[in-house]
């Protein structure tokens, strides 16, 4: 921070007055890395595209961050979607988009990463792209244009947005970054164009260069042919793995910020994967195998984080933290080392059992918070369709339990369009959210109720297909069915006898079809993601400012038949937009489960019996448990 005031500002003083929440550009917050220009080879900026407060809780930014600043000859920067006031003044008074530590413009980089982590915010890549003065389309970039590469979830199927980027990397990223920065360095020294660079970068093992494969269509709009233009580029890309998680990056002094942000907190990774094999979640299958962090070095990496943020709050991060083998251990030791510091502990992605409910007394304050369950469907058949692993007794068990440990407020979520789903499926919901509600007065007297009256509520989401799950074969339901069932649902639960005590939230049903859309989409949707850009169309994930209209006329203008993505039912033996990519689950795998869950037949978790999904090729985690 020394000298910090007489650093340069890409903003002046009279626009950081006139904009929200000028601390979102300002940069130098505590933790963040400045090097001097001169002395790197590379310049990498690290882009989540959505606002500042968002993008600064993501810890995969911060991961990659602290490792390539790690390299001598490396200095990574940060940039966030700037917000719409500050997006105008850019545009009138045609200032570049700038990196937060330097205050450079991002076209002056080498490389512009953007993490992609969710369908909605295709626009805001494209508006990052244009402050940034790079050309929106691959193809129209200069040999002095930053390379524009990709990773996140939505790279699992990255055609939608594939004419936008130069390259992106599938899978996790500490594995072949450093590969990636020499043959740059190399290609850079030999005086090799973009073009060469990207040729050669295309044959290390997890990137994705989209110039290099060629894409035909059969008559009815499907793919006949996805391959590469030439020999030595490979016709399947397999996702990177880090083998040993307690031997790689991790960022001990990650950056804080100036602001709130959306998790504002010390973020304590302590597991990959998930050993559940619900067929909706993707998740669950793109970071396949479970591999779990040595506690000891959770314990360290506690600690040293405490002291470097000044965080008061620290959270366990994985898909599932019940499933965790050293959990009792480690929660010994937070709870011992934050009671000293007064940290406090948060848990998300705990199951309904005792066990969950004995750790929350623990680390939980006096006054009781809200208790999150995730049932995802309303009865047991349902339940089993999608492979939840999660009966109604462990249900209302669990709700028990909370309740004579003085929780009061239970948050359900659930999913309405799930395939193969019927009205009794959603006449359950609201039946299971009565029958808790009555498992809360049978086992609290009145006198007891010294928090109030239990007060549940209900929220659904809508089904969205997903790459790389059971259920990418599925039809999506049409807006009017998600309303429908969503008005059913609602109905329902005003005929139950607890309904005063039960709230009902749903989601929007158009934003859920678009994301369909986009989720499964090829690349004949990029025109149409560029046309609704055009028209104004960002922050699309904000509700605010989602239009709906403009996605209709660009598909019409664009003559694109969105119905194509959603609703259409899809054979056996249809080559996906994504079939050129692994994630290591074999596609043989998740059509049996597509077929047991026709017949609602369910699988084991990984920790009871190994099912074969394909995971143990990377030999490593609870395959060889």
């Amino acid at each position: 921070m020394k000298g910090f005031w007489n650093t340069k500002l890409a903003l002046s003083d009279d626009i950081l007055m006139r904009i929200e929440k000028p601390e979102r550009y300002i940069g130098h917050e505590l933790n963040s890395v400045v090097k001097d220009a001169e002395k790197v080879r590379v310049r990498f900026c690290m882009c989540f595209p959505d606002v500042y407060e968002i993008g600064m809780s993501h810890l995969g930014i911060q991961i990659l961050y602290d490792m390539f600043n790690s390299f001598e000859d490396c200095w990574c920067e940060r940039v966030y979607a700037p917000w719409v006031d500050l997006d105008k003044i850019m545009r009138e008074e045609n200032i570049p988009l700038f990196a937060l530590e330097s205050q450079d413009p991002i076209k002056n980089m080498d490389f512009l990463g953007i993490t992609i982590q969710y369908e909605m915010c295709y626009t805001n890549i494209l508006q990052v792209l244009d402050l940034a003065q790079i050309p929106l389309y691959s193809r129209d970039r200069k040999e002095d244009c930053p390379i524009v590469i990709g990773g996140g979830p939505c790279t699992y199927n990255p055609e939608p947005i594939a004419d936008f980027f130069d390259m992106f990397y599938i899978g996790e990223g500490e594995t072949r970054y450093r590969e990636l920065l020499d043959l740059y360095e190399e290609c850079k020294d030999k005086g090799l164009g973009r073009k060469e660079f990207l040729r050669r970068a295309a044959k290390i093992p997890g990137m994705y260069v989209p110039s290099m494969y060629d894409v035909k269509y059969n008559e009815d709009g499907t793919i006949k042919s996805f391959d590469p233009v030439e020999e030595g580029i490979p016709a399947t890309i397999m996702k990177e793995v880090v083998k040993d998680l307690s031997d790689t990056y991790y960022p001990t002094k990650p950056v804080v910020p100036y602001i709130k942000c959306t998790q504002d907190r010390i973020v304590l990774e302590i597991m990959r994967g998930c050993i559940r094999g619900c067929r909706f979640c993707q998740a669950g299958e793109l970071y396949r195998p479970v591999r779990e962090r040595d506690v000891e070095v959770l314990k360290k990496y506690a600690l040293e984080m405490m002291k470097s943020t000044g965080h008061e709050e620290i959270s366990l991060s994985s898909l599932s933290s019940s499933d965790y083998s050293k959990l009792p251990e480690l929660l010994d030791f937070l709870i011992e080392e934050c009671s000293k510091r007064h940290v406090n502990i948060t848990l998300p992605s705990l199951r309904i059992d005792a066990f969950s409910l004995d750790v929350m007394n623990k680390v939980q304050d006096v006054k009781k918070s809200s208790l999150t369950f995730a049932p995802e469907a309303g009865t047991q058949r349902l339940r089993d369709v999608i492979n939840k692993g999660l009966t109604t007794d462990e249900i209302i068990n669990g709700s028990k339990e909370s309740f004579l440990g003085g929780w009061n407020k239970v948050k359900l979520y659930f999913m309405l369009g799930h395939p193969f789903e019927t009205e009794d499926d959603i006449r359950g919901i609201a039946e299971l959210s009565n029958e808790i509600a009555a498992t809360f007065f049978d086992t609290v007297p009145k006198e007891k109720r010294v928090n109030g009256k239990i007060q549940i509520t209900v929220s659904t989401s809508f089904f969205v297909p997903k790459p790389f799950t059971a259920f990418q074969w599925a039809p999506q339901c049409t807006k009017e069915d998600f309303i429908s069932k969503a008005y059913f649902c609602r109905k329902s639960i005003t005929e139950q006898l607890n309904q005063k005590s039960i709230k009902y939230n749903w989601h929007d049903a158009d934003l859920s079809v678009l994301e369909g859309v986009l989720a499964r989409g090829d690349r004949r949707i990029a025109p149409v993601i560029l046309s609704v850009y055009k028209k104004g169309s960002f922050f699309e994930s904000w509700t605010e400012y989602y239009k709906h209209d403009r996605w209709l006329e660009s598909f019409e203008e664009e003559g694109v038949d969105p119905d194509f993505y959603t609703t259409r039912v899809r054979n056996d033996d249809e080559i996906f937009p994504w079939d050129f990519l692994s994630c290591g689950v074999n596609k043989s795998f998740l059509l049996n489960e597509w077929h047991k869950a026709k017949e609602g037949k369910t699988t084991p978790n990984c920790s009871q019996q190994c099912s074969g999904c394909g995971g143990a090729q990377f030999g490593v985690g609870i395959c060889f448990r």
